[in-house]
């Protein structure tokens, strides 16, 4: 049907501007709350077009195109039904006529296509409209969140060379936790086990790794473990993480008019939260210069805080924070900076999505200090990939755990908060030993 769209973009184009030009907006607005009514009157005037000789198309295209244009007044236009399906993650539009969606990992060509470039940049318009914001030749880019939660970036021409582009990361409507990682293979049980005594005993944890690896879905699974008594406070650039704690306070970044003005910054959002008296602190994605102050909190009494970044190993993820404090404080020598750094990260969430579409946890990795100039790190849990695929193709391995080191803060805080049993015995059956 893609093929067809090229071949009719014109003619359905036409018969669409006809059809917004003939509709009874005030009754079509009466009507948005009943779909089918909405069809009707759309099928009724495409009928009048093609009877006054306005258009040359056939019963089966004037079927499609007002299916077409009742999706576009009561909701998406094409891609409506890919944000009903649960399945699917996102939706990635190059153009008009080239639309792909992930499920399960995996990107895939959809047949959804859109009448032409100006319905696809009409489209686009309202939705960023609905968040309070314009798009046009002037201000090609916008990034923001919809009403429902999912992430939308619209980019358009001249910048967007082959047509509108849009990318929408949809929210999910259920929370994850770690049972469902389990099921899904993501992690075993004695690592879910692990991260929920790391989050009680309020280890600054880490998450880091690629997009759509799952960082926010393992941050959102951790935060389950907060305290209820305990004051958090998140900050995003688009709010997707869900605790379920009644004492949490969300906020969230906010970009500026033209000259800069109203600009809100995910260093100027930490800086405050540090004078809102949290216990703990929940950074969305760390990716700046706000790195020292987040690193600040984790150092100075709120322990416990969390946050992500994109780092393809927790090595990568130490450097990338190395680069980010330099931004802020490029005066510091680097053994402070590594210093500074393993003083205030205790553990590193390394989560990746494997060629195959699944997401692993890839290593737990403990952060534990600095020697002979370098951090120094320890895996406590790792997941090995095997040389052989299983009968699906999909990637095989097992999660290895090494054990703590003796001098692992984990063993402190377990102390502290009186679980120190339960995590030898975790350590013990986790590595095979028996007692």
């Amino acid at each position: 049907m893609v093929n067809e769209a090229f071949k009719f973009a014109d003619e359905w184009g036409e018969v669409r501007d006809l059809v917004f030009q003939v509709l009874d907006l005030d009754l079509i607005e009466q009507l948005k709350s009943d779909p089918n009514q909405v069809l009707r009157e759309v099928q009724s005037v495409i009928r009048n077009i093609v009877n006054s000789g306005g258009a040359r198309i056939t019963a089966d295209e004037s079927s499609v195109l007002a299916s077409m244009i009742c999706d576009e007044i009561v909701g998406y236009g094409p891609i409506d039904s890919l944000m009903k399906d649960e399945a699917v993650n996102d939706i990635l539009v190059n153009g008009p006529y080239s639309i792909y969606v992930e499920r399960g990992g995996i990107l895939s060509k959809s047949d959804k296509f859109f009448i032409n470039e100006r319905q696809l940049l009409d489209i686009a318009r309202r939705l960023v409209n609905k968040v309070g914001k314009n798009i046009d030749e002037s201000h090609p880019l916008v990034d923001s969140r919809m009403p429902d939660g999912s992430r939308l970036n619209v980019v358009i021409p001249p910048i967007a060379i082959d047509g509108t582009s849009m990318s929408i990361r949809k929210f999910g409507t259920g929370r994850r936790t770690f049972h469902d990682l389990i099921k899904f293979g993501s992690l075993n049980e004695h690592m879910a086990n692990f991260l929920v005594i790391a989050a009680r005993c309020r280890m600054n944890i880490i998450v880091s790794g690629g997009t759509g690896s799952g960082k926010t879905t393992m941050l959102n699974a951790l935060s389950g473990f907060i305290g209820e008594h305990e004051r958090t406070i998140t900050l995003e650039d688009a709010a997707e993480l869900r605790l379920q704690q009644d004492h949490v306070l969300r906020l969230e970044t906010k970009t500026g008019s033209d000259d800069g003005r109203g600009k809100v910054t995910m260093r100027d959002l930490l800086v405050n939260a540090l004078r809102m008296r949290p216990d703990r602190i929940i950074v969305g994605e760390c990716r700046g210069e706000e790195a020292f102050e987040m690193l600040q909190a984790m150092n100075t009494g709120h322990n416990g805080s969390m946050s992500t970044l994109h780092a393809n190993t927790a090595k990568d993820a130490l450097s990338r924070l190395e680069s980010m404090i330099i931004m802020a404080q490029s005066e510091l020598p680097m053994i402070a900076i590594k210093n500074y750094i393993s003083s205030s990260v205790n553990f590193i969430i390394q989560v990746s999505r494997l060629p195959d579409g699944q997401r692993k946890v890839m290593s737990i990795t403990e952060v534990l200090g600095v020697e002979s100039g370098n951090i120094v790190t320890h895996d406590v849990f790792k997941f090995q990939i095997s040389d052989e695929r299983n009968d699906q193709g999909k990637i095989q391995g097992e999660f290895i755990c090494d054990g703590l080191v003796k001098r692992s803060a984990l063993y402190e805080g377990a102390q502290y908060y009186e679980m120190s049993d339960i995590l030898e015995k975790l350590m013990f059956t986790a590595m095979g030993i028996t007692t």
